[in-house]
């Protein structure tokens, strides 16, 4: 079980692990709060269960994984079992929604977008589940 807590003393991972915090706070408050222009809990939901077939209860988990994933990684607390499940939130997400739109992310207005932008988000967390939480984690004060 330590190896969930174990890091590397890397500064490197605390870069990655503050980018993806705050990346998936702003989109997870996004989708349940409706911040920053979004449609909110119920209608993300239904968007998912209607567009891609995504059970609610499922996507309800996701977004529970995704909003405390962010808080989780902001503090790097349990960073790699956030970071296997924002992981696999991403990539579920690349393959149902992105993949048919190319690689690109920069496509003409009201076009969607490739699978760009997920895949690099899809392997920061990968980079995370491998190496933990580096430096200034609590993960790495608790493997002490």
């Amino acid at each position: 079980m330590t190896w969930i807590l174990e890091t590397s003393p890397s500064f490197s991972f605390v870069f990655l692990r503050l980018g993806l915090a705050v990346t998936f706070f702003l989109h997870s408050t996004q989708q349940i709060f409706g911040w920053h222009g979004g449609r909110g809990l119920k209608a993300h939901l239904a968007n998912w269960r209607d567009r891609q077939g995504i059970p609610t209860p499922i996507g309800a988990l996701g977004l529970f994984i995704e909003f405390f994933g962010s808080l989780a990684l902001l503090t790097g607390f349990l960073t790699r079992p956030f970071a296997l499940g924002l992981a696999l939130f991403i990539g579920i997400a690349m393959f149902k929604s992105h993949v048919q739109h190319g690689f690109f992310l920069a496509r003409r207005p009201g076009e969607h977008s490739g699978i760009e932008y997920t895949l690099a988000l899809f392997l920061m967390a990968a980079a995370l589940l491998v190496g933990g939480g580096g430096a200034l984690s609590v993960d790495g004060l608790l493997s002490r």
